[in-house]
């Protein structure tokens, strides 16, 4: 299917390729790197559904659905500058640089996979928060994210920074990278960006459609701690396989060492 709308790009008419650039970086979107590495971070914010019962079924699967968008702004973000690089100014990227990219994704998601299992973060940032009780008591908590004080408050922080993070590291490597060499290759730089806009547009509405689907079975069995439990540890199991699997499949053809 991504072969024949890559053929689309050869024929020089604007509707074509701008509609190729959108229904490639949707499909793009849906790679099994991207779904186990989105998949973690869904797993990991939805972990105190329990404390909000009264948020309503739409507004957890918006949250959800927000680390998708995230990821595919930050995977956008990293696709454009790679193609500004190459066509605006004439940067010549070495494919071994994709390849050590690609090799960064594969240890990100085995890490991805041993913090959704330990629910450890690399992102571990101290918070203040000055508040009054009841009895006139003035004081300070200080702690990490999503965690519940024995004082009574749920402090439940969400931090957009690391499905972007993340979406940088992946729009830098593999088929991502590809897109945008192809992209420079266009005749016209106006024509490349367009289309590197509307594959942006498509795996950004990809993801957030993904990390909204994945998002519902920790909504709907929210009450079955067991079951969300087994279901975190399964995906962190895949993730786990798809990143040694990058690896591998990377070191043992020689292409790293190239």
């Amino acid at each position: 299917m991504i072969d024949i709308l890559i053929e689309m790009l050869q024929v020089n008419n604007p509707f074509l390729i701008i509609l190729a650039g959108l229904a490639i970086g949707l499909l793009h979107a849906f790679e099994p790197d991207h779904i186990s590495a989105v998949s973690t971070q869904v797993s990991n914010n939805n972990h105190s559904i329990n404390d909000s019962k009264k948020l309503s079924l739409m507004n957890l699967t918006i949250n959800s659905s927000l680390i998708g968008a995230l990821w595919g702004i930050g995977h956008t973000s990293s696709i454009i500058v790679i193609g500004l690089l190459i066509a605006g100014m004439s940067v010549n990227i070495s494919n071994n640089f994709f390849i050590a990219a690609e090799v960064i994704v594969g240890f990100m998601l085995i890490i991805l996979a041993i913090l959704t299992v330990t629910n450890k973060s690399i992102f571990k940032r101290k918070h203040l928060h000055p508040h009054k009780h009841s009895n006139e008591i003035f004081h300070t908590h200080s702690h990490t994210h999503n965690i519940n004080h024995k004082h009574g408050h749920n402090i439940n922080h969400k931090h957009g920074h690391k499905s972007y993070l993340i979406g940088c590291i992946h729009g830098i490597a593999g088929s991502g990278s590809l897109v945008a060499l192809i992209a420079s290759s266009m005749n016209g730089f106006d024509m490349m960006i367009y289309f590197l806009i509307l594959f942006g547009i498509g795996s950004i509405i990809g993801m957030t459609v993904a990390s909204g689907i994945l998002g519902l079975p920790y909504i709907l069995l929210s009450k079955i701690d067991l079951v969300t439990k087994y279901l975190k540890y399964a995906i962190a199991c895949i993730t786990f396989i798809v990143g040694f699997n990058i690896v591998f499949s990377i070191v043992s053809d020689g292409k790293l060492l190239s």
